[in-house]
């Protein structure tokens, strides 16, 4: 079987799901007969890769939406996004980390969605962070020469990936709480919810609660259509209690994943990521070696 092709998008989220794309659409045998619906849009690398006709990707954190509507009003088109780059980085190289933070300052005054991308791409670890204020405030990246001509053109083709799909299909981009996006999606809808994992070290525009667990497991529960749901299962230290807690009664499909998240080693361990669904799931995955996938009914 040819192995698929990833898009990855502009934006670098945390805990991007890269390297599980080709596994989740893999679960999804069926047509979506209504919008393909994402409540914690992130990075946007599940939908982006399935390319539905309609869908509405939503996310709490507004930069990342004001950045992809900027792209569907046309504001921002992968030629600026190269004419822009090339600048800043220049700027960039000739004054270094002084320079990303007046960057930084300008962002949280102005909020422009270029210099959002800018920020994205030569912060530090790619981390996306912001105060109690809602300042951008994740470090500097260390990299003063970081937008060579090679790594512009990289993002400009990823802009000009996005920006084709955007302009072909019906994609609806909204800041707002997911509470809100699953209980206006209708039967025939189809969510694909990856919150930010419970009991872990996040770097998301807010933190994830055991309240906001328990909100999304209920509206998931009383949804008519079907769902998946990204979390994870356990770690070499410690099993996600909530799978149990919450979702013992859904299938769970699991698989061995490796992140690269923080700076230091230490952070970066191994972990088996888990997809709830509320649907029978695909038969005949492969277990290749470094990948486990397993049905489970936790808790029967």
């Amino acid at each position: 079987m040819t192995k698929r092709k990833i898009f990855v998008p502009p934006i670098k989220i945390q805990g991007i799901k890269t390297k599980l794309v080709e596994w989740i659409i893999d679960q999804i045998n069926f047509e979506i007969k209504g919008k393909w619906i994402e409540p914690f849009m992130g990075s946007g690398v599940v939908g982006f890769n399935i390319r539905p006709k309609r869908a509405v990707f939503a996310d709490k954190n507004p930069h990342i939406i004001n950045f992809y509507n900027a792209i569907k009003r046309k504001e921002i088109t992968s030629k600026k996004v190269e004419i822009f780059l090339k600048i800043e980085g220049e700027n960039l190289l000739k004054k270094g980390e002084e320079y990303y933070y007046e960057v930084r300052d300008r962002f949280n005054k102005y909020q422009d969605p270029l210099d959002f991308l800018f920020l994205n791409r030569s912060c530090f670890n790619g981390i996306i962070r912001f105060n109690s204020k809602g300042e951008f405030n994740t470090p500097f990246g260390k990299k003063p020469n970081r937008f060579k001509k090679a790594y512009i053109t990289k993002i400009v083709n990823q802009v000009r990936y996005v920006e084709e799909l955007i302009h072909r299909y019906d994609w609806i981009f909204i800041a707002q709480d997911f509470r809100i996006t699953i209980t206006e999606a209708e039967r025939d809808d189809f969510l694909y919810c990856d919150p930010p994992y419970i009991g872990r070290h996040t770097n998301y525009f807010d933190i994830w609660t055991e309240k906001d667990e328990y909100d999304l497991y209920k509206l998931l529960s009383r949804f008519e259509g079907k769902f998946i749901l990204s979390t994870w299962y356990k770690n070499k230290y410690r099993e996600n209690e909530y799978i149990k807690r919450f979702w013992s009664k859904f299938n769970v499909t699991t698989r061995n994943h490796f992140y690269h998240v923080g700076g230091k080693e230490i952070n970066r361990n191994p972990i088996i990521e888990a997809l709830v669904i509320n649907f029978k799931p695909r038969k005949g995955d492969k277990i290749t070696r470094g990948e486990q996938t397993l049905l489970l009914k936790i808790g029967s």
